[in-house]
């Protein structure tokens, strides 16, 4: 039996209805399919991760909009983790990360798979448009968007959120990554949950990728593009105690350490305390799955510094995100484009 559940029409109450309230409206993942008058539908992912509410929210402000017209081009909205969201968690104990299941032609027999699967699929079927995933981060960062292509229709959708663009190859298994084989695919980066900034900004790019016929096929001028390559992701092994501030812990952060996020910190920038001064309590992996924390990472006087200039993005005071997701990601300003990937 599928986890998916599918409609053709917007359940009453889902414009004003909380994501902790959404358990009442639907059973679990759904995708809704509204028309518009263009035929070849958007697609929107919102929810994949429980707390992360910017997404519904601004959906619910585009779609307010027209309540009483037709929508400028037909919208697929897939609501992901409900359960998650009822609690207000990024994910359940035990529960898969709802942005990690999409891997394009994966054969894991888990209903989670079975329904990103379908979702692609039937998405696939209807030729979508474009694809936009929706976020929020826990820690300081400003708001980007990523792609898993250098493609210059990529590039055109993600510059009409943010100048601001990171290329990303690691993690596998994430939307974008999926969609990225159909059609131009972004994930957007809203800041932190609770704020009205992130809202309006999400519902502006929404409602304009909505009123797009097509994508200019020449390439963004390079004075409105930051792009930047992650190239690691760091994590705490579950084996190292943490804290952030203080604290009798293998590995104690700095107290602002999320304030570290976008800027290039130089070497030796300190990024907390370590028990063990022999270790370096880190895993860092490249884009080939090698681990290369002695290449970014040192330990002098029990001091975790940089070793060399480094931009980190989604470092965050919140242990448990760092438990079930990553410390931050590595990144490398790409100041010539390369030829499309």
């Amino acid at each position: 039996m599928s986890m998916l559940t599918q409609l053709d029409y917007l359940p009453d109450g889902l414009l004003q209805v909380e994501a902790t309230e959404l358990h009442t409206l639907i059973p679990g993942p759904t995708l809704i399919h509204l028309p518009g008058r263009r035929d070849v539908p958007l697609f929107v992912s919102i929810l994949l991760h429980g707390n992360e509410d910017t997404g519904l929210k601004a959906i619910q402000d585009v779609l307010k909009k027209y309540q009483n017209a037709s929508l400028p081009r037909a919208l697929s909205l897939f609501i992901g983790n409900v359960e998650a969201a009822r609690r207000g968690v990024r994910r359940l104990e035990g529960q898969l990360d709802y942005n990690r299941i999409w891997s394009a032609g994966n054969d894991d027999i888990a209903p989670e798979y079975r329904m990103t699967r379908e979702v692609t699929e039937i998405m696939a079927q209807r030729g979508v448009f474009a694809s936009i995933d929706i976020h929020n981060n826990s820690g300081l960062n400003p708001h980007y968007a990523c792609i898993n292509r250098l493609d210059d229709a990529f590039l055109h959708l993600s510059t009409m959120f943010s100048r601001i663009v990171v290329y990303f190859t690691s993690p596998k298994g994430v939307q974008s990554e999926a969609f990225a084989h159909l059609c131009p695919a972004v994930t957007l980066e809203c800041g932190k949950p609770g704020g009205r900034s992130g809202v309006d900004h999400a519902a502006v790019f929404v409602e304009g990728a909505l009123h797009l016929s097509d994508f200019p096929t020449h390439p963004v001028a390079k004075q409105d593009l930051d792009l930047f390559h992650s190239v690691a992701v760091v994590t705490v092994p579950k084996t190292v105690s943490l804290s952030i501030g203080a604290g009798e812990s293998d590995l104690c952060l700095e107290e602002r350490i999320d304030q570290y996020n976008f800027f290039e910190l130089k070497t030796g920038t300190r990024l907390g305390y370590v028990a063990n001064g022999n270790l370096i309590p880190l895993c860092t992996r490249n884009e080939n799955g090698q681990d290369i924390s002695a290449y970014y990472f040192e330990i002098k006087a029990g001091e975790l510094i940089t070793r060399r200039p480094v931009m980190p993005a989604m470092l965050t005071r919140d242990t448990r995100i760092i438990r079930q997701d990553c410390l931050c990601y590595l990144m490398e300003r790409l100041s010539t484009l390369p030829t499309k990937i």
